[in-house]
């Protein structure tokens, strides 16, 4: 059987490769490195519409405990964990578990099929990986209620789900959860905080914002990859502030991580922003945009030549953006010492989308940071992949946070070392848990 390549990315696709190759003897010259280096511009700040079924459905067989799905054996569905599988461009879903088979000759992998949302798997050739495991809280048996969130640009929808449960340690103090997906996802991605967060007696907002598919479009129809996306999160704030909040938790995921850091940078609302717990965040755009050009082929003039245009009025004609992106205001490496908000970081040593090393270093800059690393957990897997530790220390952070035994501030336990896939498996972190 065939296998499948896996894709480079899920941000910029096989058509900046393949704008590179076919550019590929002209980048000599200047109007081709440019040309290049405006499409790239482009991708990273144009908003997902569609996601490319760039997986192959090879088989849906019958097993001991129900259907099994047959699929390339990629770096992504080779991982162990709960993982989704959305197929029939989109409109169908379904949650896939436990690895039953593998068969490294053949480039197959086979897991189980734990529940279909909608579709009929067996007559699916092609659909996507994803960390997505429940289209709604109430299929992931969390029960919520649409409400409806004012953002600056209109109306957008998001689940508020109440706690279930009244003994979790935090429960009665007004503590709001608000989940911020990433970039090209959906509030359903806020799905996989709701189980800590009722351990923990939150309240959850799960919230969209603007060209998210869901919430109403920015006036540019751009990404402002933080620098604008804040203030949708800003009014989610004070939507919960307006319900009974006292206090928020801000979970961020990929792209969410950098919207959430601003909000409780910018926000006039930051007091009330008690800590963040960012999951495979992106903390330095630069850092992350010059993975992107590596991993697309990109020569590193050209990439540097797309910062230039995304964060420069020059470049708005070629990016559509209604104003140039501060990359470097988006740089919390180098404004460790401006973070003023407790944050957890939880980040993949593998992650193949958003690299885990400037949460790392941000966490050696700062006394604020807590970092604890997973292995072999892709891009915002790591919950997927791991549930019990992520929410683990998802739990016992926030409850030292909330909690009197925590001390106010806490100093920097010194230089954190290189993190290795072998080391993030251990059960201690580099950093204690603040």
């Amino acid at each position: 059987m065939r296998r499948e390549r896996e894709p480079r990315t899920p941000w910029v696709r096989a058509g900046v490769l393949g704008a590179g190759t076919g550019l590929g003897a002209g980048l000599a010259a200047a109007a081709g490195a440019s040309a290049l280096a405006g499409y790239f511009a482009r991708m990273v700040v144009t908003p997902v519409r569609e996601h490319r079924e760039d997986l192959e459905i090879l088989a849906v067989v019958r097993g001991s405990r129900g259907d099994e799905v047959v699929l390339p054996a990629t770096p992504e569905t080779i991982v162990e964990g709960t993982y989704g599988l959305y197929f029939h461009g989109g409109q169908s879903h379904a949650r896939i578990g436990e690895i039953t088979a593998f068969s490294p000759r053949d480039g197959t992998i086979t897991r189980r099929v734990e529940e279909i949302y909608r579709g009929d798997l067996r007559s699916a050739v092609r659909g996507w990986w994803t960390s997505v495991t429940h289209p709604d809280p109430d299929s992931a048996g969390f029960p919520s209620r649409e409400v409806v969130v004012e953002l600056p640009d209109g109306p957008a929808p998001a689940w508020h789900v109440p706690p279930q449960r009244g003994d979790g340690v935090l429960a009665g103090r007004g503590i709001w959860a608000i989940m911020v997906h990433g970039r090209g996802g959906r509030r359903a991605e806020g799905i996989r905080g709701l189980a800590v967060a009722d351990r923990l007696g939150l309240d959850s907002l799960l919230i969209s914002y603007r060209n998210d598919g869901e919430a109403p479009d920015a006036p540019d129809g751009r990404y402002g990859l933080g620098v604008t996306e804040w203030e949708d999160v800003e009014a989610a704030v004070q939507y919960a502030l307006d319900h009974g909040a006292e206090d928020v938790l801000l979970f961020g995921w990929s792209m969410g991580g950098a919207i959430a850091l601003q909000t409780a940078d910018r926000s006039r609302l930051a007091p009330a922003i008690r800590g963040l717990v960012l999951t495979g965040p992106v903390v330095d755009w630069i850092d992350v945009l010059a993975h992107q050009a590596r991993e697309n082929r990109i020569p590193d003039r050209v990439g540097r030549m797309g910062q230039w245009i995304i964060s420069n009025s020059s470049g708005k004609r070629v990016t559509g953006l209604a104003a140039p992106v501060d990359l470097k205001a988006l740089n919390w490496t180098a404004r460790a010492d401006e973070l003023h908000v407790r944050t957890l970081i939880l980040h993949s040593v593998d992650d193949n989308v958003v690299p885990y090393g400037p949460s790392r270093d941000l966490a050696e800059r700062s006394p604020m940071v807590s970092f604890v690393p997973f292995a072999r957990a892709r891009h915002i897997k790591e919950r997927n992949a791991d549930p019990d530790r992520w929410e683990g220390k998802v739990a016992e952070w926030a409850t030292k946070l909330f909690t009197a035994d925590a001390p106010p501030h806490l100093a920097s336990t010194g230089t954190l070392p290189t993190v290795t896939p072998a080391e993030a498996t251990a059960t201690s972190d580099r950093r204690p848990d603040r």
